[in-house]
């Protein structure tokens, strides 16, 4: 059995010794990181983003506006799946929305959605991803 020596020891040992190794680097980096609320805003981006079907959603509105029959046909949802991810897209202001009567079309929000799913998709069309989440093991 440890003592509590031998444990306080070890965390020692795991501890960093020196705290900052580059001062003027962090105060830089610091300097510029965002706010707390446009980290958080930005990382519910990011979640939205990660589920496949409303990614489908915003790659199938890379070549312009479609209605929400038309992006349910694309993507294979429901049209009350494909309405409910829009909703949340745009209460994140990832894609906007044109009312024409009753039909509702949608478009990315802005060139930095468009930059942003573009990056994404040609980032993954170039790489072979190694994927251990999904491994066995």
């Amino acid at each position: 059995m440890k003592s509590s020596a031998d444990v306080q020891g070890s965390t020692a040992i795991d501890a960093c010794n020196i705290r900052v190794v580059d001062p003027e680097r962090v105060a830089s980096v610091n300097a510029r990181m965002p706010g707390e609320d446009d980290i958080v805003d930005t990382a519910d981006v990011f979640g939205l983003l990660g589920d496949p079907r409303r990614l489908k959603l915003l790659v199938a509105l890379l070549d312009g506006e479609l209605c929400v029959c038309d992006l349910a046909a694309v993507t294979g949802l429901s049209e009350s799946a494909t309405s409910h991810a829009l909703r949340l897209l745009r209460a994140h202001r990832v894609v906007a929305v044109r009312r024409d009567g009753r039909m509702a079309y949608y478009r990315l929000d802005d060139a930095h959605v468009r930059m942003l799913v573009d990056l994404a998709v040609a980032h993954t069309e170039h790489t072979d991803a190694i994927h251990p989440e999904r491994s066995g093991s």
